[in-house]
């Protein structure tokens, strides 16, 4: 029950960003009666592509794990592009969850779409091909189609968002399709019967999904001709100088007498001499002897 809760709340959430920030380019809302089904209609690229004049219908299934679980995506309008009422294969449907991320979402997974519909479709899953003059009178004829579930035409969904876009600031609200598209990283069309390991080489999708503002212009240049190179002027490197042998300088005769009698000085006196002291050693000797003498003959005595 609760990751039901946590899915719904996911589903209103985007479909009320969806609402409140509009792009003329493209337009998406679940049924009344089923929030799991999404009907979207989409413009076609810009010119030079086939599909420039193109407005495609489609619908959206959101698995009940979304967006734990990519959702899947059919064109209900024949386009020349993409086979009606099949599922397609993108980086970003049910046929690459390895590629899924959680953080995208619908907005994200239509300017993909956008994006892709001028690439080959090479063996993709849900994809065809078809010349050129076939996709623009399929283009041209797209512009009739009225979904029957939404209950208006292609041309009267994106016509309301024109104004709706106009009011708001359509500045502020157009996204930038080819940073977003750079985020997303589609990877290359799946073949039928390719091996899981193609799938698997595709490079990993970034963890953000909402679209960045355009980065502003960078300032206008001047022209080549108003920009005069300045002369730059070399100054000469200063000259070196040679370190000069430093000369102590000697004290006068006077001076170096003075300091050394002051050095003489400041010696300390030598000791004064031990004359006395080896007089008084002698003296000693000569008692020593008289007294050893005169014991002997008191003994001989």
């Amino acid at each position: 029950m609760a990751a039901k809760n946590t899915t719904i709340k996911r589903i209103l959430k985007e479909a009320a960003e969806i609402t409140t920030n509009p792009t003329p380019d493209f337009h998406a809302a679940p049924l009344e009666e089923n929030l799991f089904e999404w009907h979207f209609t989409i413009r076609g690229p810009p010119s030079p592509s086939p599909f420039a004049n193109g407005i495609y219908h489609g619908r959206i299934i959101l698995p009940p794990a979304y967006p734990l679980r990519p959702p899947s995506f059919r064109f209900l309008t024949p386009s020349g592009r993409f086979e009606p009422n099949r599922e397609i294969c993108l980086s970003i449907s049910g046929h690459h969850e390895e590629t899924w991320q959680p953080a995208w979402g619908i907005r994200t997974a239509l300017v993909a779409i956008r994006s892709f519909m001028d690439t080959d479709a090479g063996g993709q899953v849900g994809g065809m091909s078809a010349p050129d003059n076939v996709r623009k009178q399929l283009a041209e004829k797209s512009r009739e189609y009225s979904c029957a579930g939404c209950g208006r035409s292609g041309v009267a969904i994106l016509e309301e968002q024109e104004e709706i876009c106009k009011e708001l600031g359509e500045r502020e609200t157009k996204e930038d399709e080819n940073a977003l598209v750079g985020k997303i990283g589609l990877i290359e069309p799946k073949k039928e019967g390719a091996s899981a390991e193609t799938s698997a080489s595709a490079p990993e999708a970034p963890q953000t999904v909402d679209p960045e503002p355009s980065a502003p212009s960078p300032p206008a240049v001047a022209a080549a001709e108003d920009i005069r190179p300045t002369p730059t002027t070399q100054q000469a490197p200063p000259p070196q100088t040679q370190p000069q042998p430093q000369v102590q300088a000697q004290p006068p005769p006077q001076l170096q007498q003075q300091q050394q009698q002051q050095q003489q000085q400041q010696q300390p006196p030598a000791p004064p001499a031990t004359t006395t002291t080896d007089a008084w050693i002698d003296k000693a000797i000569i008692g020593i002897v008289i007294a050893l003498v005169l014991m002997i003959l008191r003994r001989v005595a």
